[in-house]
């Protein structure tokens, strides 16, 4: 088995029990992300360069059936894709303004993880990863997760709900104590994709949001 040690980053975050659980609508004012504790990054994926510009905010809960997590996303700009289903899954949502979520509860497969994206227009895609295969996506997997998103122009915010399945993780239950791996990821901006910006909670060591021994902690506490 792997050992949590073995992981790079030490960024930690605590996901609070939720016993009513509830659908996801872009409301983070609601009383559930009052008990919840956010973390924030302004970080490039690679270490050494910050965008406060686009400081984006964190929160996550669990129930007995979901994994919640929430996005307070500043911004100076919008740049989604126009004119499309939002009902359907994007592929390359990623070439867009997105938040991500990156979540392995098995640490002992570290190349094996789920990959959730939402932009805020509310698009949408899910992944499932495994970096030992080629192509190390499928993209025929289907989670089944709930999102909502809403834009806030006068502040430059938009807000980001997921409620994802424990069972679309192969996860039963989460016990308190819990601890996964996981990290949170945003595309920002337009223009050329080597000046947008590219952050991450964990910063990574290689130019691929895919390093997965690069992750950090969640921790599910009631």
């Amino acid at each position: 088995m792997t050992d949590l040690k073995a992981y790079l980053s030490e960024q930690r975050i605590v996901s609070r029990f939720s016993g009513a659980g509830f659908v996801p609508d872009a409301d983070l004012t609601k009383k559930e992300w009052g008990i919840a504790e956010r973390i924030s990054f302004d970080t490039s994926y690679r270490p050494g360069e910050r965008f406060p510009g686009a400081c984006t905010e964190v929160a996550s809960l669990w129930s007995n059936t979901h994994l919640y997590f929430a996005f307070w996303s500043k911004y100076t700009e919008l740049n989604t894709y126009s004119g499309e289903d939002a009902s359907l899954e994007r592929w390359g949502l990623w070439e867009r303004d997105v938040v991500e979520v990156f979540v392995n509860p098995f640490p002992d497969r570290i190349n094996t993880y789920w990959e959730f994206e939402v932009a805020p227009n509310n698009q949408w895609v899910d992944l499932a990863i495994d970096l030992e295969k080629n192509p190390f996506y499928d993209m025929s997997w289907n989670s089944g997760f709930d999102h909502a998103t809403r834009v806030d122009e006068p502040n430059g915010v938009w807000y980001c709900e997921m409620r994802i399945p424990l069972v679309s993780l192969d996860v039963a239950q989460i016990n308190p104590g819990t601890e996964w791996r996981a990290n949170f990821y945003r595309c920002d901006g337009s223009g050329d994709p080597a000046r947008r910006r590219s952050l991450a909670w964990s910063p990574t060591t290689v130019a691929s949001f895919h390093s997965p021994n690069c992750f950090g902690i969640i921790r599910f506490e009631d």
